[in-house]
């Protein structure tokens, strides 16, 4: 912006400067003209005592001697009779001219003009008064005034190239400040506000400070409405309480057995899960939370995929686990993981008949871990429309939030969700791409035909 505002202040600055100096100063080149050619006259007129009193070569001679441009050479008097006095430039015919019509002639020579003037001496008889005026004298001083229009133009310039910088500073100060409080609130930082008083704030345009004033209510509009969601949060969240201390007294009657097992696995997972949202939420923005980085992304699909096992059982489902081997890494929170396998998980339980097949499969490259959910159902008739959903449209019971937890658990790595046919059962088939080298992202389209082949990928494989 401010460049801008500098080319344009030249520009402008440019025009108005030529449209003044330009004219200025082709009128000194037309005054200094003037101004030799009014000196010639005047030293011509200066020999008409003279020539009115005798005509006499030797006076006569004498009188040129006298005046400045006679005793430099450039005054010539032609008396009548033919006798000429002093250096003669101009040609007969123009002399002859200047006689007959009695009237004043500028005339080209060598050198320069020639300004020949009649003076009327003794029985009406006509002299001839000649003034060399050089090229020297018509130009006198036109430099000197061109290179000082000049330099005044190259001023004008500079102080409205200055002006234009310094306004252009100050919007160019206000507009990035206002850029760094928007990351910075951005990244995460709910302190950060815009300078709309004091030195910063009146520097700045009043368009800018009333964007700041805007940001700023934003901002704290942000900050209020992340304290209504963490009370709300908590609150919803300690409200499970009861019910979830039902669930496991009920869940320690039932006795020995898998299903029991499974039964009170759940319950104490669900209140670690509470307990943590109840945390989550009543933790202050600024403090940093205690995170584990990075988990084993093997042992938590074993693990989940061994819980889901049991109800699998009950249901008649064929299951299948592959590339379930050795260790792999993944920079996710163990918990979080889990929670986007169970989600996977639980649309193949809620979205298709008991007794549909089922598979998970996970591949490791490079730069990602792909975990593969498919299912032997009817598949999506939308894939795209289905992977948008999280406002209650999966049907009874459904949130329509278990593929967003998944999608933004693979987004924070890079990764992404992509939704497909399986390749093995012919139903729906879920693509859960972690990103384990973020320096090394696709960019988003290619992520995206990245996932949605990656059915494909595990075939050749």
């Amino acid at each position: 912006m401010r460049w801008a505002m500098v080319k344009a202040a030249v520009a402008g600055t440019t025009m108005v400067a030529l449209a003044f100096l330009i004219p200025l100063g082709l009128m000194v080149q037309q005054t200094a003209r003037d101004r030799a050619f009014t000196a010639a006259e005047r030293q011509a007129a200066a020999l008409g005592p003279a020539l009115a009193i005798t005509t006499d070569p030797d006076a006569i001679d004498r009188a040129l001697a006298s005046t400045d441009a006679g005793a430099r050479g450039r005054v010539a008097v032609h008396l009548p009779g033919g006798t000429t006095v002093g250096a003669v430039r101009a040609s007969p015919a123009d002399i002859g001219s200047v006689e007959d019509q009695g009237r004043s002639f500028t005339v080209a020579v060598p050198g320069g003009f020639a300004l020949l003037q009649p003076v009327a001496v003794d029985n009406g008889r006509i002299a001839v008064v000649e003034v060399h005026v050089v090229d020297g004298d018509l130009t006198h001083g036109v430099s000197t005034a061109w290179l000082v229009l000049s330099l005044v133009a190259l001023a004008l310039v500079a102080i409205s190239v200055l002006v234009a910088d310094r306004m252009g500073a100050r919007i160019v100060g206000s507009a990035r400040r206002l850029a760094v409080a928007a990351r910075s609130l951005g990244s995460g930082n709910l302190a950060v506000r815009v300078p709309v008083d004091g030195r910063q704030g009146a520097d700045a345009p009043e368009e800018l400070r009333e964007a700041g004033q805007a940001f700023n209510a934003m901002a704290d509009r942000v900050v209020h409405l992340l304290a209504a969601e963490r009370e709300l949060a908590a609150d919803l969240s300690h409200r499970l309480r009861t019910p979830l201390t039902v669930l496991r007294l009920n869940a320690a009657s039932l006795g020995d057995g898998d299903a029991a097992d499974a039964t009170r696995h759940a319950v104490s997972q669900l209140e670690r899960e509470v307990d943590q949202i109840i945390r989550s939420a009543r933790r202050a923005p600024d403090d940093a939370p205690a995170v584990t980085l990075g988990c084993d992304a093997v042992e938590v699909i074993r693990e989940r995929v061994g819980f889901w096992s049991a109800l699998a059982e009950d249901e008649g489902r064929p299951w299948q686990l592959a590339g379930a081997e050795g260790a792999v890494q993944v920079p996710v929170q163990r918990g979080d993981l889990a929670a986007a396998v169970d989600a996977l998980l639980g649309n193949v339980f809620r979205h298709t008949p008991v007794g549909t097949a089922f598979s998970v499969d996970l591949m490791a490259t490079p730069d990602s871990v792909i975990v593969l959910v498919g299912d032997a159902g009817a598949g999506f008739a939308d894939p795209d429309t289905a992977i948008e959903r999280g406002t209650g449209h999966g049907g009874d019971g459904s949130t329509g939030l278990g593929l967003d937890i998944a999608r933004k658990l693979a987004e924070d790595t890079g990764g992404e969700v992509a939704l497909g046919r399986s390749a093995g059962l012919g139903g729906a088939e879920i693509a859960l791409r972690i990103q384990t080298r973020p320096e090394a992202a696709e960019p988003r389209q290619a992520r995206r035909r990245a996932g949605r082949f990656a059915g494909a990928a595990r075939r050749r494989a």
